[in-house]
């Protein structure tokens, strides 16, 4: 299990990547868009996890944890999308998607297993 200071670093790091992605687009409408999707949800990751690791009590943990895995989980999608619509290459683009896949796994496993222990 990751510590707490290890995931807040590893999220800040993934909002990091992704604005260096976002810096690097071309400066097309499309790709602009899809772009600014990606950097709102990618650095929202990171500053939802810092508000779960503040969380008072299991049902706010699970309340914020459920915030993080929706926004993990649309980071990915517009990631996807970025390479679907042949704006990133798939092989420019495999790193990072592999992150937010594991970051999303990691989330989604503390929010069923907090979830588990209050019912």
């Amino acid at each position: 299990m990751y510590k707490t200071e290890q995931l807040k670093q590893r999220t800040k790091q993934f909002a990091l990547r992704v604005i260096k992605l976002y810096r690097s687009l071309p400066r097309t409408e499309d790709a602009r868009v899809l772009g600014r999707q990606v950097l709102r949800s990618a650095t929202s990751v990171g500053a939802n996890y810092r508000a779960v690791c503040r969380a008072r009590t299991k049902a706010e943990f699970v309340s914020k944890i459920g915030v993080v895995v929706e926004e993990a989980d649309e980071s990915l999608f517009w990631l996807e999308m970025l390479v679907d619509s042949q704006i990133v290459s798939a092989k420019r683009m495999e790193s990072l998607l592999i992150e937010a896949n594991e970051l999303l796994a990691i989330f989604a496993a503390s929010q069923r297993t907090v979830k588990a222990h209050i019912q």
